[in-house]
C-alpha cells in the first residue's frame, strides 16, 4: 500500500499526472463556481444544464466526425446557453414556475442528448468510441490535449473568478441594489451564465453530465457550513473540490476497475457529512452542543429565579429551601432539579445546607444574579403592557422566554426607556438593589 501510495503521489506514471491535473483544476473551477451558484439559489440550473450539453455533445462531434475537445467544447457552450436562455423564458414570459421550467429543459435536452447519442453508436463512425463517457465520465480515458483544453478552460474560470469577485459577490448577495446603483445586472447575468456553463462543460469527461451538477453544488453546499465569509468559502469549496478530486483520482488508480467521476462525487458526499456534522462554525454537533448549553443554563436559571421568589413570597432572606420547595412553586423533573442544584452550586450562585432534607440558599452572587433574572422579567412584561398594548395577562410566557435572551445593554434600554419603573404590570416589584455583577454565563 505505501508503495501504491509514492507512486501515485510522486507522479510516477505519466497518465496519473495528466487525469489528476485535469481532475484538480476541475476541483477548483467547480468548487468555487459553485458557491455563487449555491448562494443565488441557482443549484438546480447547475443540474439542468449539465444534462443539456449532451445534445451539443452530439451535434459537434456529427459535424466534426471525430472527437476534437474544442469542437466538442463549442458544442456543449453553445446548447449550454441555449438551456440558460430557455430556462429564463420559460419562467419570465408563461405561468410555469421555476422548478417546472428547470425540469422541463433538463429532461428534454438530455432525452435529446440520448437519441443522438444512439443514432451516433448506430452510425458505424469509428471515432464514436469512447463518446458514451460523457453520460458518466472517464477521466483515465482522457488524453493529454483533453485536460490541456478542459484544465485550461477550468483554469480561465478560476481566474475569472479572482478578477470579478467584488462584482459576483454585489450580484450573488444584494441584486437589488446593485440594480438600484446602476450596476449592468444583464451583462453580470450573462458572465455567470457563462462561467457557469464553461465550468460544467470543462468537467464533462471527468465526471459526465449525470453527475457534473454534484460537484458543483456538494463542494459549495460543505464551505457553507464553515464559514459566513464569501473568501472564505470560495477557498473551502475549491479545497474541498481538490480533495475530492485526489480521493477520486487514486481510488481509480489503486483499483482500475473504479470510476474516477464517481468517486470524486463519493468523495465530496463524505466531505460534506463531515462538514455537516463537524464543521466548528454551523455543523449539527456544534449546534447541538449549542442548544444543550441554552437549555441547562435556561434550567438553572428557572431554579435560581425560583428560589428568589421564594424568598420574595416570605420576604426571608436568610431561611434555606427544600428541592420539594421548589418543586411545588415551578414544575420541573426531580432529575433536572438536581442537575440544575448541582451547576449552581458549582458556580457559588446557591449553597447547598447538609441535612434531612437537604435545603439550598441563594449566595450573594447568586441572588444577584436571580435580581437580574427577575428585573429583565418584569421589565419586559412592563414594555408588552405599556408599548405594545398586551393584556397584563398574556405578556407572562413572552418574557419567560426574554428573560434569558435579553442583553445587560438592551436592559439598560428597556430600563431608561420606562422610566425606571419600580413595579411590573403585576404590581410585582422590580429589584434594582445591585448592579448585574453577575454576568453571562
Amino acid at each position: 500500500m505505501s508503495e501504491l501510495l509514492a507512486d501515485f503521489f510522486l507522479l510516477r506514471d505519466p497518465n496519473v499526472r495528466w487525469v489528476l491535473a485535469g481532475t484538480v483544476l476541475l476541483g477548483l473551477s467547480a468548487g468555487a463556481m459553485g458557491c455563487f451558484a449555491v448562494l443565488r439559489k441557482r443549484a438546480l440550473v447547475g443540474d439542468a444544464v449539465a444534462h443539456a450539453v449532451l445534445p451539443g455533445v452530439c451535434l459537434a462531434f456529427i459535424v466534426a466526425g471525430d472527437k476534437d475537445p474544442l469542437v466538442l467544447l463549442l458544442g456543449s457552450v453553445i446548447f449550454g446557453w441555449i438551456s440558460i436562455v430557455l430556462m429564463d423564458y420559460l419562467i419570465r414570459e408563461s405561468k410555469i414556475s421555476a422548478d417546472t421550467s428547470i425540469g422541463m429543459i433538463l429532461s428534454v435536452f438530455f432525452g435529446l442528448g440520448v437519441v443522438l447519442l444512439t443514432y451516433i453508436q448506430s452510425s458505424g463512425n469509428v471515432n464514436q468510441s469512447g463518446l458514451d463517457a460523457f453520460l458518466f465520465g472517464s477521466a483515465a480515458s482522457m488524453l493529454p490535449e483533453d485536460v490541456m483544453v478542459f484544465g485550461l478552460v477550468s483554469l480561465l474560470v478560476i481566474i475569472a473568478i479572482i478578477l470579478l469577485y467584488k462584482e459576483l459577490k454585489l450580484v450573488s448577495f444584494d441584486p437589488a441594489y446593485a440594480t438600484v446603483i446602476g450596476y449592468p445586472m444583464k451583462r453580470m447575468e450573462v458572465v455567470i451564465g457563462t462561467l457557469l456553463v464553461v465550468t460544467i462543460t470543462a468537467g464533462l469527461q471527468a465526471v459526465g453530465v449525470v453527475l457534473m451538477a454534484s460537484m458543483l453544488i456538494i463542494p459549495a453546499a460543505a464551505a457553507r457550513y464553515w464559514t459566513d465569509s464569501l473568501w472564505v468559502m470560495l477557498v473551502v469549496a475549491a479545497s474541498v473540490g481538490v480533495m475530492a478530486a485526489i480521493s477520486g483520482t487514486f481510488i481509480s488508480y489503486s483499483a482500475p476497475s473504479m470510476p474516477t467521476g464517481p468517486w470524486m462525487v463519493v468523495a465530496a458526499a463524505v466531505l460534506f457529512t463531515l462538514s455537516y456534522l463537524f464543521a466548528p462554525k454551523h455543523g449539527e454537533v456544534r449546534r447541538w452542543l449549542s442548544l444543550k448549553k441554552d437549555r441547562e443554563k435556561i434550567g438553572w436559571e428557572n431554579i435560581l429565579k425560583t428560589l428568589y421568589h421564594l424568598e420574595e413570597q416570605d420576604k426571608n432572606t436568610e431561611r434555606a429551601r427544600t428541592r420539594n420547595e421548589i418543586l411545588k412553586k415551578r414544575r420541573v423533573q426531580p432529575e433536572e432539579l438536581k442537575k440544575s442544584l448541582q451547576k449552581l452550586c458549582k458556580m457559588n450562585f446557591v449553597s447547598r445546607l447538609p441535612g434531612e432534607p437537604e435545603s439550598y440558599l441563594l449566595t450573594a452572587l447568586g441572588r444577584e444574579r436571580a435580581e437580574r433574572i427577575v428585573r429583565v422579567h418584569r421589565l419586559w412584561e412592563l414594555y408588552l403592557t405599556e408599548r405594545l398594548n398586551i393584556a397584563g395577562d398574556h405578556v407572562h410566557d413572552d418574557a419567560e422566554s426574554m428573560e434569558h435572551l435579553i442583553t445587560p445593554e438592551i436592559e439598560q434600554q428597556l430600563a431608561v426607556l420606562l422610566g425606571e419603573p419600580t413595579s411590573d404590570p403585576h404590581q410585582s416589584a422590580i429589584p434594582y438593589r445591585h448592579s448585574d455583577k453577575g454576568g453571562d454565563v
